[in-house]
């Protein structure tokens, strides 16, 4: 798998985490109810984990715990 660097600032960061997440939400909760619409269950876990790990990333109490 290729990977991508990018460089954000924290802010940045937890802005595009919070997005992500009411993406998320939106597609898991809101558009399964529209006619037609097609859940992709397999995007929303990876969208989740991916969510997941960049908070654990941004919270300072986390990055402590890892390098103990």
């Amino acid at each position: 798998m290729k990977q991508i660097i990018l460089k954000l600032t924290p802010e940045e960061l937890r802005l595009l985490a919070t997005l992500a997440s009411d993406q998320i939400f939106r597609r898991e909760f809101i558009d399964s109810r529209m006619p037609g619409n097609k859940t992709n269950l397999d995007e929303i876990s990876l969208g989740k984990a991916l969510v997941g790990r960049i908070r654990l990333i941004l919270d300072p109490c986390s990055a402590k715990r890892n390098h103990l």
